[in-house]
């Protein structure tokens, strides 16, 4: 199938082409959101703007985490294709040596000033056809994470729970459009809920008006009592609950008659086994069935065999019971609705069956609109902000320690997660709302490889930027229809 004749290679000097076309397009709804004022009257880091603003470099290092750099020194590659920057109207951009001192100029006031400023042009977008991704209930996520860094001399690193130096970085997003709202990066010892009551007040703040309903979504560490009050005033939400003595007691204390099966969604079951053509790995779709529409057999689970081979410990879910009541936090002055979840769990040992153990989980939640049942699906669903989180990390690489102290740090997370940002603004200007959502959830490598890596001739002239694309992707419908509601929109 492949072959090779002589190859030989000339330069052209009179074409000025880039592999990036799509930037333009991106660098377009940047700027008419407003995104460029809106750095530059928020953040003074420079005495003096010559040749560059603050947005510049904030741009600078954002736009190249879209074109696939992971480290500051692939600045250097931009800054030798004459078309990339054509394409963004610039003459020159900073390198990366200029890049690192820019971020290590920022106080703390001063990160909080560029999420601000970043989180000022999402009501524009959310308020179009970012509406009715938000639709009637808005979910906000929290989580934390732990950003391992081999340094020796990074300041404000710590020790984590689990013996990794690093950072520990709080992230804040919206579920309905993937965004990361705040992203806070602490030392590597603080426990996930530390200062979260803070940047999770910003984030109601930030969406409430927007949504009809927000909800607030977060795994044990975010269930703290002393704010549950205030925030069940203004938003739901449902967090896990340790599993404590008085939670337990109650639970076991409950008649049998108030449990009831909980029955998950077999097509969820099985989506862990299937990939993006609906099909698993053996080639059957949701119900067994391959393309000829025959049930093929399930082949041998072979881990299993091992473990039992082996004599390891072997647990397996039997089933699971919901049950509910109320319950009121010692630093609560009200009740609050508890969702018990029982597992039922065999245990073996090779051939050896134990005795079977029960484990409780509990939510604790103001949505007295939901069953039980959908409560702890609610709950579960928050586990998809760990997609986010691990695109931060790998794909976007902006959970990397690049820099020499945790404020710098924290800068450039912020500046590399504004890449990720705009993949979700990106998608909310295409036409068709199945778009919208499959870009959305689109792993950030792809949305490079289909909307950025563009083949593409770059014409500047005095007044307009024309890019000539070269060849065909299949992505390009999608390209042009964000870039036509682009130029159609109004912002502000």
């Amino acid at each position: 199938m492949l072959g090779s004749g002589t190859v030989s290679y000339e330069v052209g000097g009179n074409l000025d082409a880039t592999c990036f076309g799509g930037i333009a397009a991106v660098h377009r709804l940047v700027t008419k959101l407003g995104l460029v004022d809106q750095i530059n009257e928020g953040l003074h880091l420079l005495k003096v703007h010559l040749p560059y603003h603050e947005s510049d470099h904030v741009l600078n290092l954002t736009y190249n985490v879209m074109c696939g750099g992971t480290r500051l020194e692939d600045i250097e590659r931009l800054r030798h294709d004459t078309a990339y920057m054509n394409a963004l109207g610039a003459d020159l951009i900073p390198d990366p040596t200029t890049a690192g001192d820019f971020c290590r100029r920022f106080a703390e006031t001063d990160v909080v000033e560029l999420m601000e400023a970043i989180n000022a042009v999402r009501p524009q977008l959310w308020a179009g056809r970012g509406g009715d991704l938000l639709g009637p209930l808005a979910y906000i996520d929290a989580d934390g994470t732990i950003v391992p860094t081999s340094g020796r001399r990074k300041a404000g690193m710590d020790m984590s729970y689990n013996r990794i130096w690093g950072y520990a970085p709080l992230i804040v997003s919206l579920a309905n459009t993937k965004e990361v709202l705040y992203l806070v990066n602490r030392p590597g010892n603080a426990p996930s809920h530390q200062d979260a009551a803070t940047w999770i007040d910003k984030a109601i703040d930030l969406v409430q008006p927007h949504a009809p309903r927000v909800c607030l979504r977060g795994d044990t560490d975010f269930s703290l009592t002393a704010h549950f009050d205030r925030w069940a005033a203004r938003v739901d939400f449902v967090f896990g609950m340790d599993n404590n003595h008085a939670l337990r007691t109650r639970a076991e204390a409950l008649a049998e008659t108030c449990w009831t099966r909980l029955h998950r969604d077999a097509t969820a079951q099985n989506a862990t086994a299937q990939n993006a053509t609906g099909q698993n790995a053996a080639g059957q779709n949701a119900a067994g069935q391959n393309a000829a529409g025959q049930i093929r057999a399930r082949r041998d689970n072979h881990k299993q065999a091992i473990v039992a081979e082996r004599g390891y410990l072997n647990l397996e879910l039997n089933y699971e019971d919901v049950a509910c009541f109320d319950y009121q936090p010692g630093k609560c002055d009200r009740s609050y609705r508890v969702v018990a979840l029982r597992k039922n769990i065999s245990r073996s040992r090779g051939e050896q069956v134990l005795i079977d153990e029960v484990r409780y989980f509990f939510y604790i939640t103001t949505r007295t609109d939901l069953s039980a049942e959908q409560v702890v699906a609610c709950a579960n669903q928050r586990c998809d902000q760990e997609n986010i989180i691990a695109s931060l990390k790998s794909g976007v690489g902006a959970l990397r320690v690049q820099l020499h102290d945790l404020v710098s740090n924290w800068a450039y997370m912020v500046i590399a997660a504004l890449a990720w940002n705009i993949k979700s603004w990106f998608a909310m200007m295409m036409h068709r709302k199945a778009d919208r959502r499959d870009y959305i959830r689109m792993e950030f490598r792809r949305f490079f490889n289909t909307i950025i890596l563009i083949p593409a001739m770059v014409t500047r002239r005095a007044r307009a930027i024309t890019i000539r694309l070269i060849g065909y992707n299949p992505a390009l419908d999608r390209l042009f229809t964000a870039w036509n509601t682009t130029e159609r929109t109004r912002f502000g």
